[in-house]
Parts: C-alpha cells; structure tokens; sequence
C-alpha cells in the first residue's frame, strides 16, 4: 500500500492553530480537522473573536473550508474538495460560570470544546493540577448540556480523575483529541489505563498524537519516532480494542511554521511542567515538536503504511485514520 486506503476519510483529532488556508490540508488527503478556533487560555470575548475570526473566513466564497455542524457534513466536504473545519476551542474557561453561554457557542459553530486546559476551572482540574480534583458540580451540569446540544466533550488536557468522571456522567461519546498512554510515557498530559477505558466504555475516541513530549521516553539522546508512536497505539487498542483509536497530531494547520512562535514560547513559559524537559533535550522550535520521521500532515501517511506493513485490515486502519471519529461524531452531533 502506497499513501491513504481509496477514498478513505482522514480526520485529524486536533489543530491547535490554523492560518485561515486550508492548502496544507488538502494536500496531504486530511478530509476534515477539529481545529482550535480561540486562544487556550481566552477570556470570552477573545473567544468570541476568534470565532468571529473563523466565521469571517468562511463567509468568502473560494474559502476551501466547508464547516461542520452535522456528521453528514463530513461526506459533503469530502465530496466538494473541501476541508471540513470543526470549530473547537481547548478550554471552557470563557464561559466562566454561565453555561447559558454553551447555547450561543453551538449556534455560532462550535462542535467540540475540551473541558479544561491544564489547570483548573469552574469545571474541574486540568491535568496538571496536582491534586486532581475531579469533575465539579457545575461541570457535571455542563456535561448534560453539552449532551443536549451536541457539542462533544474533549478530555484530553483533562485531569485523569475529572475526565473519568466526565466520561462517566456523559450519555454521548467523549473524546480524547490528542492525547497518549500515561503506562507507556508517564508525560502529565498522557491518559491514565483507567481514563482511557472510560473514555472507550462512552463509545468514544482517543486521538493518538505525534506530538513528540508525549511519545518520548526521557532519553535526551533519542528524538521520539514513529516507533515510539507505535508502542502507544499498541497499549491503547490492546486496552480498548480498535474501535476507539484515531489520529490526533496536535499540529498547526499553517503553511509557515515561525508563524506559530509565539505560541510554542507561551505553552513552555507558562505549562513547563508539560514540556520543560523535552524543550530542554531538543529545543523548542515548533519543528522539534513532533517526531523525527512524521512531523507534518504529508507524513502521516506513513503511519497507514507501517500499519498495513504490520498486518492490519484495511477495515482498521480506515477507522483509525477517521472512522471511528465520523463514528462518534455521528452519535454526538447527529446525522
């Protein structure tokens, strides 16, 4: 096998940023991503205007993008060249205590928004709060509404205790967009054996990621790879079986990586905890983010061939490249 399986549906579980063109995408065979529409740590109204942003890009006739609301929409991008963009944002923070505001977000197009980022909100405890705290009363209230409204629920810088609470009280699948095995590579932003079966037990997904501080070992000399990536997809579909895997790079959607600085200084000076070590080991330019042989959206084809090298089915490596993700998303969003 050369490239993707034919006509086989790539979603990418998150991107964390993207430059309003969609040609790095389209190149490389990504039918559709859940892309960071807002800053990380926003206050409402540099959410708003992040989606404001999105909406703007999308109002232009020869965008490229065709948005997703439904798991319909899927099919119908693929169909017209276009990229699906699934609006996200990577924290909940924005809403503060008004979950009145979930009602506004879903008319304006978000379909999937994560929880916490890291540390703790009115919901509950990112994952690198040291107490892991759990899921709050109001985030269990925000998980129903979330339900209702079809907005799916992202645990992956989630805190380990709060996201298998989340999932528990979740009637709909919950995700993990991008996010790896904790008994693989003890990294905080990894998923404990208990998380991800919670996480599978929802019908849900788990993004498995190249993004390189959570497939590393701790060996200073030996930028992660694609075996290292390998070992956490092994772990996680012996744990939870194939039904629950896909592809969650953590990449930006941009044709010039500098253009993405600032952000990688921001996650080292203010998260250290989740990156100081590997940035010390390999620097801290974006490139040096992902793994040595599959650190772009071209090369993630890679993976599909190491896996049909391996003896998958062709059944099991369209699922993990999308399938399962359309699956969900379908239970989530509806038709």
């Amino acid at each position: 096998m050369t490239g993707f399986p034919r006509d086989a549906l790539v979603i990418d579980g998150l991107n964390f940023h993207g430059d309003g063109d969609p040609s790095v995408l389209r190149q490389a065979g990504i039918g559709a991503v859940n892309l960071t529409v807002s800053h990380f740590e926003g206050d409402s109204e540099q959410a708003m205007d992040g989606i404001g942003a999105w909406l703007e890009i999308l109002r232009r006739p020869d965008c490229g993008w065709r948005r997703i609301g439904k798991a319909a929409d899927l099919d119908a991008a693929r169909k017209a060249g276009q990229v699906g963009l699934i609006m996200g944002w990577q924290n909940l923070r924005p809403i503060g205590d008004r979950l009145d505001r979930l009602v506004t977000l879903q008319q304006c197009g978000l379909r999937v928004a994560q929880l916490t980022y890291n540390r703790r909100n009115f919901l509950g405890d990112g994952c690198l709060e040291p107490e892991d705290g759990g899921l709050s009363g109001l985030g269990r209230e925000a998980v129903a509404l979330m339900n209702e409204l079809g907005i799916a629920i992202d645990l992956s810088h989630v805190g380990q205790r709060t996201s298998v609470e989340a999932a528990q009280a979740s009637t709909r699948p919950v995700l993990a967009t991008h996010a790896n095995a904790r008994a693989v590579t003890p990294a905080l932003r990894n998923k404990s054996d208990d998380a991800i079966r919670a996480i599978a037990d929802s019908g849900g997904v788990i993004g498995v990621s190249i993004y390189g501080p959570m497939c590393w070992d701790g060996d200073a000399a030996r930028h992660p790879g694609l075996d290292d990536f390998e070992r956490h997809l092994d772990h996680i579909v012996a744990l939870v079986g194939a039904d629950h895997v896909g592809l969650g790079t953590d990449l930006p959607a941009v044709a010039n990586l500098d253009s993405v600085r600032q952000i990688t200084e921001m996650t080292l000076s203010k998260f250290p905890a989740a990156i100081a070590r590997y940035a010390a080991a390999f620097g801290n330019d974006i490139r040096a983010r992902y793994l040595s042989d599959c650190s772009s959206h071209a090369e993630l084809v890679r993976i599909a061939e190491r896996l049909q090298a391996r003896g998958w089915s062709e059944d099991d490596v369209r699922k993990l490249l999308g399938g399962n993700f359309a699956r969900a998303f379908a239970d989530i969003w509806g038709g």
